[in-house]
């Protein structure tokens, strides 16, 4: 992840304006301006870590809103070696350690935790997943279902976790779904016309909900199926039907010929397994990014020794 980018930098710009942080109406009142203080960053469970290049980041972009002498906000970020994003930690672990000016420390906590613990929360849910079906070839994938405004973050954090991201946005893939279809004349119209006017590498891939719609995107040049809604045994006579279109084929040996699978919808933990022993390649949770419980983190502040 690269926390300098133009996009990053809005985002997290955005939340330390959304917070005033620069004017943090109490801090200011109640504290000495020259006062340094040392802050820890420390998990309260088990976890996967997500987020810690944000801390870094928020404080430097939290200089140019802030009044303040360059002095006041000369600061450093430590972590061990052993900690960085996408590691598994355990309760009571200490993530980071922040040496500040005391006010900054303040008005920039909420803003600090509210990222980690939504990040850390999305790449630790997704790691219970990617764990649930480990053994098999299949993938765990994320969704558009994200807040908006943090996608690039959640999908961030879905890395974090061992997952794999779907498509960014709207124009970065081809997903024909059934409104498409409706809206559109039909598969064969909306398949044709997506098939004559890609863009050249693009894959198309066709959203079917019983066998009779994968028939016919099979025959009308679907390229990838997305297999919604479906039970585990209707996802494993559906791989088996694609087999057989292909004739055996696979991302090895006939690339051209190989077609993914993909199982989405009413997939949770307990049936992930499942959806992965019935041979499709990816599963795609939107509950990785939409249902995410926070990770429990909290920051300590100690005021530093004259």
């Amino acid at each position: 992840m690269d926390w300098k980018s133009t996009r990053i930098d809005a985002m997290l710009e955005n939340a330390l304006v959304e917070d005033q942080a620069a004017r943090d109406a109490t801090t200011n009142l109640t504290i000495d301006p020259d006062l340094r203080a040392t802050a820890s960053i420390i998990a309260r469970q088990e976890m996967v870590v997500s987020g810690l290049g944000s801390v870094s980041r928020l404080l430097e972009i939290f200089a140019r809103l802030d009044p303040r002498p360059p002095a006041q906000n000369r600061f450093e970020v430590v972590s061990h070696p052993e900690i960085f994003d996408g590691v598994r930690v355990h309760e009571g672990q200490v993530l980071a350690v922040i040496r500040h000016n005391a006010r900054v420390l303040l008005s920039c906590e909420r803003v600090i935790l509210n990222l980690m613990q939504h990040l850390s929360g999305i790449a630790t849910l997704t790691r219970k997943y990617v764990d649930a079906i480990q053994g098999t070839h299949a993938r765990v994938l994320d969704t558009r279902k994200t807040v908006p405004g943090l996608r690039i973050l959640e999908k961030y954090a879905v890395q974090c976790g061992g997952g794999t991201n779907h498509r960014i946005d709207l124009a970065s893939g081809i997903l024909i779904k059934n409104n498409h279809i409706a809206l559109g004349g039909g598969l064969p119209a909306v398949l044709t016309r997506a098939l004559e006017k890609r863009r050249k590498g693009q894959r198309i891939q066709v959203e079917v909900r019983n066998q009779q719609e994968l028939k016919d995107a099979l025959a009308f040049g679907a390229e990838a199926i997305l297999l919604d809604n479906m039970t585990p045994e209707e996802v494993r006579r559906s791989v088996e039907r694609i087999q057989e279109k292909t004739q055996g084929a696979n991302a090895q040996e006939q690339p051209e010929r190989w077609i993914p699978t993909e199982a989405s919808g009413g997939i949770v933990l307990d049936n992930i397994r499942a959806y992965a022993e019935a041979g499709v390649d990816f599963i795609s949770v939107g509950a990785l990014t939409h249902s995410a419980k926070a990770a429990d983190i909290s920051m300590t502040i100690d005021a530093e020794q004259r």
